[in-house]
């Protein structure tokens, strides 16, 4: 099997709001899935303006891997009785393995900025559902 190859730029507009609350660009996916769907993963920018928070999320079957790019920001990171917040900043990588719930906010002045791999693929919005929010959402 042959995968083609995909080369993009950053785009300027964002693709889509997503369903935590942050701005997402598509950035190239590798979908190997042919019948296996833990195979192949993607890349999303992900932009979290000033002052926002998102909404709580759990993942039904992707894990991500996250490097903040830019910005000040908090994860909150929660499985079983497991809690941690984790304070980020330019440079920081952390991982949400499938099953964990979690919830970032943006504590900076200037946009928090993080690059995401997903394994596999994205599959869609029905993805990530809602827990109890950690922070208060406004």
């Amino acid at each position: 099997m042959s995968i083609r190859f995909e080369t993009k730029r950053l785009p300027v507009e964002v693709d889509r709001p997503a369903p935590d609350r942050s701005l997402i660009r598509f950035l190239p996916t590798i979908d190997r899935s042919e019948g296996d769907l833990r195979k192949g993963g993607g890349m999303i920018h992900c932009t979290l303006r000033v002052g926002m928070t998102s909404k709580a999320k759990v993942h039904r079957t992707v894990d991500e891997i996250w490097y903040v790019l830019c910005g000040m920001g908090q994860v909150y990171r929660k499985q079983g009785d497991q809690i941690e917040i984790t304070d980020v900043y330019a440079d920081v990588s952390l991982t949400i393995p499938v099953g964990t719930h979690f919830q970032f906010r943006n504590v900076g002045e200037v946009s928090l900025e993080i690059l995401i791999i997903t394994m596999p693929p994205w599959p869609g919005d029905d993805e990530a559902v809602d827990v109890d929010d950690y922070w208060q959402v406004d």
